[in-house]
């Protein structure tokens, strides 16, 4: 499931996270197992973002949901510390707008156990792209541009 947000403020996404939670445990696993919440207008920068997503956390302590939901973030201008800012692993942790993905815990160990080595996975994906190199990242024309490079069409 996805919902797009209209906020601009940080209370209005907290808002609509709240909300988006709430939907996502009203229903069965097998009805809807994940939810992507997308915000558009809302946190064009990375640091405002990531200090977004401490609110995010006392949101998931506020509704007793530390343990049932996890909520993974991704950015236009995602970086990994210590990474440079066009470096190409970033990539794995960025979209066009800003997105938190509200994921079941339940489903994170039932994909555990599917795939053993599952904390290798985004390490795999790195080096993925790292074998692809900047150019062959930009080939693909799937990427969300680095900051300051414009926008992609979608």
């Amino acid at each position: 499931h996805y919902a797009v947000s209209n906020a601009v403020t940080r209370q209005d996404l907290l808002n609509d996270l709240e909300f988006e939670l709430k939907a996502l445990l009203a229903l069965d696993a097998s009805a809807r197992d994940t939810t992507l919440l997308i915000a558009p207008d809302a946190f064009p920068e990375f640091l405002d973002f990531t200090d977004f997503l401490r609110a995010c956390d006392k949101c998931l302590r506020k509704i007793d949901l530390v343990g049932v939901i996890q909520i993974a973030s991704f950015h236009p201008q995602f970086q990994f510390a210590g990474a440079g800012i066009d470096d190409v692993g970033n990539n794995t942790n960025r979209a066009p707008y800003p997105v938190l993905h509200l994921l079941r815990e339940a489903s994170i160990d039932k994909a555990v156990e599917a795939f053993p080595d599952a904390e290798l996975i985004y390490e795999k994906n790195i080096a993925t792209l790292q074998a692809l190199g900047r150019d062959g990242w930009t080939a693909l024309r799937v990427g969300c541009p680095v900051a300051g490079q414009g926008k992609i069409d979608l």
